[in-house]
């Protein structure tokens, strides 16, 4: 898949757990599982803005494209 997911990445950079994250953008862990893993289909802008809000970061530090 050329779309890379590098939120565990930008979590990482600001230490915070997967609960934690999840809990702040008001879904479950096993979803933001999904997200993380690259596994996910689609991604709500409305999802992306709030984790994007809460990592303090650009969606181009979460996601990337590669060929």
């Amino acid at each position: 898949m050329p779309i890379i997911v590098n939120l565990d990445v930008m979590m990482a950079v600001r230490k915070m757990s997967s609960q934690e994250l999840a809990e702040k953008i008001g879904i479950t862990t096993a979803n933001l599982s999904i997200l993380k893993t690259g596994k996910a289909k689609a991604v709500r802008f409305s999802t992306l803005e709030k984790i994007c809000e809460i990592l303090d970061c650009q969606p181009g530090d979460i996601l990337e494209f590669r060929k």
